[in-house]
């Protein structure tokens, strides 16, 4: 059990900001939760160390000198899945919705409680516990649910591989990709609202808007659907929220 405790305690996260006192508060406030820390001040340093030192969660500043967060964010998660939180004085919806969209986990804007800021790493580092393997997946024709595998027509979600299927083709997902479909997995069927997913799937301590939820579904969307106009797995119900259908297509 200590073993275990220890091993939670040297989770590394990588902090990214220009301005260093900001780094030194989140590592002041951070530190007490037993992480080690890597940082840097700007977008080359926070790219080299990514892909050297492979850190457990990445905190990530939008604004950033010679290269900026949003590209910092997008070059790594095109190779790991490394759980990445935006952080930025930009507290336009639009700069949210494009760092979800390039594969940001979580977004806060500055000024941060340091409390919330703890809650979201905590919350996103139990969901990344297998964050750098590479999300692939495979589809079958029965509804059926086995010990450590949903399968749901042409579905197929293996929850120890972090893998993913879909007409027998791998698909790769975010780590918060994996997490929207696999809860909506459990309940086939079951329409699921956006301020149940945003609680149950990105933590209960997260304070995000619904559009955050959507923007999520729509990628998902473009990786599992045929034609994302005509969703045939995952469906919406108007005005109510999202479900994947139970149904063979």
């Amino acid at each position: 059990m200590e073993e275990n405790k220890n091993e939670e305690a040297k989770k590394t996260i990588l902090i990214v900001d220009d301005e260093q006192p900001i780094i030194d508060i989140l590592i002041y406030n951070l530190e007490r939760d037993g992480y080690e820390f890597l940082q840097a001040n700007d977008g080359e340093e926070a790219i080299r160390l990514a892909f050297e030192k492979k850190p457990d969660l990445i905190l990530l500043d939008v604004m950033l000198p010679k290269v900026d967060g949003l590209t910092v964010c997008k070059k790594i998660k095109n190779s790991f899945n490394i759980p990445i939180i935006m952080i930025s004085a930009k507290s336009e919806e639009i700069d949210k919705i494009v760092g979800l969209e390039i594969g940001a986990d979580d977004y806060i804007t500055k000024p941060f409680s340091v409390r919330e800021v703890a809650a979201r790493v905590k919350a996103n580092l139990r969901k990344g516990e297998n964050n750098n393997q590479i999300i692939k997946s495979e589809g079958t024709q029965e509804p059926e649910k086995k010990e450590n595998t949903i399968i749901i027509g042409d579905l197929y979600i293996n929850l120890d591989k972090f893998e993913v299927r879909v007409r027998n083709k791998p698909i790769e997902l975010t780590l918060r990709e994996f997490e929207v479909l696999r809860y909506l997995a459990n309940q086939p069927g079951q329409v699921v609202t956006r301020e149940a997913l945003l609680e149950k799937v990105w933590g209960y301590e997260y304070y995000g808007d619904i559009r955050t939820v959507d923007v999520t579904i729509r990628r998902i969307r473009e990786k599992i659907e045929i034609d994302t106009s005509s969703p045939k797995i995952l469906i919406t119900k108007r005005g109510v929220g999202y479900y994947l259908s139970s149904k063979e297509k």
